[in-house]
């Protein structure tokens, strides 16, 4: 299937060629971790997972890359809240970021990289832009000079010029240019590296850039995702540098999610109403907050509300009756649900997930399978051929969305109580039949 995606540098949907045959690098800019992350962290995590599951189902090998930035003031300004080190704050909010992940059902990255750990590289990097006059030390800081590069604001789409005009007054002097950003400063509160030009730190947007070419020989990669807050100046930043070492924009695709906004409002700490990624999962479920996520166009907003929620919950009861049901009468029918070796029917959803991640489109046909599939449940006879192919098709289509309904095995007590309430319903024995139904019930079998 040919896959098309929509490349923020051109502003254009392209047709997806990678570099090499049949295999897909994608690197997804991940969270300083400082705190428990936002509701909005948990939007990039879903789509470049479902985007991730869509190149594994179509048979490409996939390497997935998403960093912590684990230093950082923030990180320094909460050890200092809390009373501990700065790698504890890290390590801290690493394990629960990582958590949030896995309530929401996204697949692990291949590679985790920290800046700490890259710490000989960046500054290698940093020292290899001075060499060739991209950048500048004073004073134990060490600037990039963004006049350097000719097409600066490709991804973006700003001009330099604008920029300039529009910047505010740099109280920073020892710039060359306002629009000059930090790869090293030299620093004198909470953990320092040693470096050439200072003990300090380095600068954030040189971070993915030196991960990237760590992990990757190419110094290039398919696809560079994230949120739409950092395409300026994060990315277009992280570009400049590539250019001035590689002579390349580091990807081929960049790809950006849209916001979650709360009730029609963007989520603000002067607004209060920033919402905790592990409390938003825990109180609606990964489920629901998955699906929420990717009921929506990646790159379009989402609009979250109580509401919304509830919506949610009812469709995945839909769906999730439907599911067991099937499952509980294949087993009947000495049929496995683990295994199917048929032909599935995927085509217009994994056509639709191609479409640039059309993950609407593509729950539109879940719809049509759980509709159909009902109306196969009700037959009479059951066909029971045609139950599995609709049981395993929405088990695929579940699967690559990351949405999670556990495959109930029967025991043969169960087995044998379903087949006496059958039976009775069959004989209208309706008092032994309400008994074995609200046995059933209790058991979640109906």
């Amino acid at each position: 299937m040919e896959v098309k995606l929509y490349n923020s540098i051109s502003n254009q949907i392209e047709k997806f060629k990678p570099i090499k045959e049949n295999e897909v690098t994608c690197y997804v800019c991940g969270p300083t971790v400082y705190n428990y992350v936002h509701f909005g962290n948990m939007r990039p995590v879903v789509v470049f997972d479902v985007l991730r599951r869509l190149f594994i189902e179509l048979g490409y090998k996939v390497t997935f890359i998403s960093n912590y930035t684990d230093i950082d003031d923030k990180i320094i300004k909460q050890a200092e809240l809390e009373g501990i080190s700065e790698k504890e704050v890290a390590e801290k909010y690493i394990k629960a970021f990582e958590e949030d992940m896995l309530n929401v059902h996204s697949m692990k990255p291949d590679y985790q990289p920290r800046v700490t750990e890259t710490m000989p590289l960046i500054i290698k990097f940093i020292e290899d832009l001075i060499e060739k006059g991209f950048a500048y030390e004073v004073e134990g800081d060490v600037y990039f000079r963004v006049s350097k590069i000719e097409d600066y604001g490709c991804l973006s789409k700003m001009k330099k010029d604008d920029l300039v005009v529009g910047a505010r007054i740099d109280e920073n002097s020892k710039k060359e240019s306002p629009l000059d950003f930090t790869l090293w400063k030299k620093t004198e509160k909470g953990i320092q590296f040693s470096s050439p030009w200072s003990d300090g730190r380095p600068g954030w947007h040189s971070e993915c850039v030196v991960m990237i070419n760590s992990l990757v020989e190419e110094h290039m990669i398919d696809i560079h995702g994230g949120g739409f807050d950092l395409k300026f100046p994060h990315h277009e930043n992280e570009i400049a540098q590539q250019v001035a070492l590689h002579g390349n924009k580091i990807a081929n695709y960049w790809m950006h999610n849209g916001f979650i906004n709360i009730d029609n409002v963007k989520m603000s700490k002067s607004l209060g109403n920033v919402k905790q990624a592990k409390e938003m999962i825990s109180h609606y479920g990964g489920n629901i907050v998955r699906f929420i996520l990717v009921n929506s166009y990646y790159r379009t907003p989402v609009n979250f509300s109580d509401e919304l929620a509830l919506a949610a919950k009812k469709e995945l009861d839909k769906i999730e009756q439907a599911f067991n049901k099937m499952s509980i009468q294949l087993q009947l029918n000495n049929c496995s649900v683990l295994e199917f070796d048929g032909t599935l029917d995927t085509e217009n959803f994994l056509n639709a997930l191609c479409d640039d991640l059309n993950t609407p489109n593509a729950l539109t046909e879940v719809y049509r399978i759980v509709k159909e599939a009902n109306i196969a449940l009700r037959s009479n006879p059951l066909d029971v051929e045609v139950l599995k192919v609709k049981f395993f098709t929405l088990k695929k289509m579940l699967e690559v969305l990351g949405l999670q309904f556990d495959v109930h095995i029967l025991t043969s007590e169960e087995i044998e109580l379903l087949n006496n309430y059958n039976l009775a319903r069959k004989e209208k024995d309706f008092v032994k039949a309400d008994e074995y139904r609200k046995v059933l019930i209790e058991k979640k079998l109906l």
